[in-house]
């Protein structure tokens, strides 16, 4: 039998990238053969990064093509959603001319077998189609968010969205208006649906773009999502009633840390392969070793979050409240017109200087089960919730993007294991939110439940370990993808 052969096309983006590589780790450790594409912007990016391995191993290729996207327009305001309209447009026709040139093997490689783009490159499976190549797609979030996301259209068809005018967004109208007919979903806010339900323009890209993603999804052979049965049992099961061709393979780090799930030799190379885009600062793990366990206040805002001054100020001085360690990130670009780590008070760094750690980036599946961390505020993203989850730490929630609205919304209200915090930034609540959640008993206890959930998917017989080797086997079965849909 011939080797399976996946093209990875990650959005490129962080939140994408990270779990196409882990999961491309996991499918090469089981003999599939993995081309990870990469734009050519983000791979200069990673050879900028200090250690970072981007070139290839047996089994493992990296490719890179252009994004479409001027390097003048990478530093505005709205670069993700400039980021999507160059890729939507721009990205097809190169990664078309590598798939067929990959298609039929030479140069060293096995023949294409499926084409696996993540969430919103859904451009990715009409390449394939075209090209009589087989698909799957990975979702860059859960089971729950794609539901939310499949509804935007109806929510826009029955008048819902756009909002009416500006005022919506401040009276009270999205956390008064309840969705109560999304199957397998708890009643939700319209405003925890998505952000892109911000709205007032009919004609909003955002909008468009992700109802249209959302609802391509379903053009694949399958799909595959980084999450555990028993996290989203009620909605993976209305999902499945309409698309049964779902592999739920998660969480992808719990996944990765089994040494059993292996038919190759890992130490050719591929698990040392890290495409991150920011210098990992790794003595911060170092400055963890040093504090009490469960003591640390970790707080991370992901890959896209931009803040102002103000409200970094806030978030600061709420911290510095709460009078506990902590393990601050700042981007080099978190801050609205930059200056990092220099745009904090510094009446706040001499404060803290005994008790704090700041780093533009970390390793943060690893501060996260260090330990020391007793407590996560984060924007949310769906990786990073996850990575809490099965990490066993409890969460306060500050979401600003397109699903984590949705993801706040399961961590708080329907697993309980996160606290929420208001939109506009406050000190006092910083410091209130992160003191409850450190001494909250019962969000411990929730915590520990969903970690051990977590590894029991991951075992042997576990959900997420048999969906994994139910992926390879469709994999190497390249004619059950062409013949079926998600």
């Amino acid at each position: 039998m011939a080797r399976p052969h996946a093209v990875v096309v990650p959005y490129p983006g962080s939140g994408n990238i990270n779990p196409a590589l882990q999961l491309s780790k996991l499918l090469r450790r089981h003999g599939v053969f993995i081309t990870f594409v990469v734009t050519e912007h983000n791979l200069r990016r990673v050879q900028a990064a200090e250690g970072a391995m981007a070139g290839g191993c047996e089994g493992f290729r990296i490719e890179a093509i252009p994004d479409g996207m001027l390097d003048a327009d990478r530093d505005g305001q709205d670069y993700d959603i400039g980021l999507s309209k160059a890729t939507t447009q721009l990205f097809a026709a190169p990664l078309r001319d590598l798939v067929a040139r990959l298609r039929n093997g030479g140069g060293g490689v096995p023949p294409v077998t499926c084409v696996m783009p993540t969430s919103l490159m859904s451009f990715a499976l009409d390449v394939a189609r075209e090209l009589g190549v087989p698909s799957m797609v990975l979702l860059g979030f859960g089971a729950a968010p794609l539901m939310a996301q499949m509804r935007l259209r109806e929510l826009k068809d029955i008048g819902y969205l756009p909002l009416k005018d500006e005022s919506c967004l401040t009276n009270g109208h999205l956390e008064k208006t309840i969705i109560d007919w999304i199957p397998g979903m708890p009643p939700i806010s319209l405003g925890d649906v998505s952000s892109f339900v911000r709205t007032t323009d009919a004609n909003d890209f955002g909008l468009w773009f992700n109802i249209t993603e959302a609802n391509n999804c379903t053009k694949a052979g399958a799909i595959i999502v980084n999450t555990f049965d028993s996290l989203e049992a009620d909605v993976l099961a209305a999902l499945r009633a309409e698309y049964p061709r779902i592999f739920t393979v998660g969480q992808l780090g719990t996944m990765l840390r089994r040494r059993d799930l292996s038919n190759v030799d890992k130490e050719s190379g591929s698990d040392s392969i890290d495409l991150t885009l920011w210098k990992h600062d790794t003595e911060c793990l170092a400055w963890l070793d040093s504090q009490e366990p469960g003591s640390v206040v970790y707080v991370n805002f992901g890959s896209l979050t931009v803040l102002t001054v103000g409200e970094l100020a806030e978030f600061a001085w709420g911290l510095a409240a709460t009078g506990r360690p902590f393990l601050l990130v700042i981007r080099e670009d978190l801050v609205r017109g930059g200056g990092g780590v220099a745009a904090l008070p510094p009446e706040f760094l001499v404060e803290t200087a005994d008790r704090r750690r700041v780093a533009t980036w970390c390793p943060q599946e690893q501060v996260l089960r260090h330990r020391a961390v007793g407590c996560f505020l984060t924007h949310t993203g769906w990786n990073s919730m996850l990575e809490s989850i099965a990490a066993g730490v409890p969460m306060v929630c500050w979401p600003v993007f397109a699903e984590q609205y949705t993801n706040r919304k399961y961590a708080c209200e329907v697993w309980g294991v996160g606290l929420r915090l208001d939109e506009e930034v406050r000190r006092e609540q910083v410091a209130e939110r992160v003191k409850e959640v450190m001494e909250s008993e019962e969000m411990s206890k929730n915590a520990a439940r969903w970690k051990e959930e977590a590894e029991a998917a991951a075992s042997p017989g576990g959900s997420s370990y048999e969906n994994l080797l139910g992926l390879v086997k469709a994999l190497e079965d390249e004619g059950s993808l062409l013949n079926s849909k998600a």
